[in-house]
Formats: C-alpha cells, sequence, structure tokens
C-alpha cells in the first residue's frame, strides 16, 4: 500500500468508514504500527486498544500497557500486572495496589513473601 493509499484509507477512517476503520486498524496490528494502533485507540476502537495490549505484551512494553491500564482499561490492567510479575518488577505491582488494585497487591505480597 503507498502512503497516498494510506493517507486515503485515512481520510475514511476519520469520516467514519467503518470498512475502513477496520482495514486501517489490521493493517496496523500486520505491521506492528503502534502509533498508529495508538491513534485508533484513543479515538475509541475496541479492537485497535486489543490488538495494542497484545503487541505490547509480546514486546513487554510496561510504559504502553500502564497507558492504557490508567486509562481504565481491564485488559491492560490485568497484562501489566501479569508483566510485572513476570519481570519481579514489585514498584509497579505496588503503584497499582496503592491504586486499590486487589490482584496487584495479592501478587505483591505473594513475591515479597519468597
Amino acid at each position: 500500500m503507498t502512503e497516498s493509499d494510506l493517507s486515503e484509507l485515512r481520510k475514511l477512517a476519520e469520516s467514519g468508514d467503518v470498512d475502513a476503520i477496520a482495514e486501517l486498524v489490521e493493517l496496523a496490528g500486520e505491521q506492528g504500527n503502534v502509533d498508529e494502533l495508538r491513534r485508533l485507540s484513543d479515538s475509541g476502537n475496541a479492537d485497535a486498544t486489543d490488538i495494542l495490549i497484545e503487541l505490547a505484551t509480546e514486546r513487554g512494553d510496561i510504559t504502553e500497557l500502564r497507558r492504557l491500564a490508567d486509562q481504565g482499561n481491564v485488559a491492560a490492567t490485568d497484562q501489566l500486572i501479569e508483566l510485572a510479575v513476570e519481570q519481579c518488577n514489585l514498584d509497579e505491582l505496588r503503584r497499582l495496589a496503592e491504586q486499590g488494585n486487589t490482584d496487584a497487591a495479592e501478587q505483591l505480597m505473594e513475591l515479597t513473601a519468597e
């Protein structure tokens, strides 16, 4: 797809063309285009958000997962906790626990008890 085609697809998506949005999300996911997915996610596209969470998890991108979790995304929060546990990131678990996340608090207690 040329840059011109992509530009036209973005214009159609911005005008609300559902097929163009779906194609743009799919293309961004296939290319691992985090910036495009983030833009689509921030505009409210749940599919883009799901793919963004998947990519962030695969890449171990705590910053992106934190950004989405802080926006209230439960799936991102769950993945953030899982990644923090895998990385023994006590600071992140503590931060989430202090925000009232009981799963993070439980994981933090388990890790610190060892």
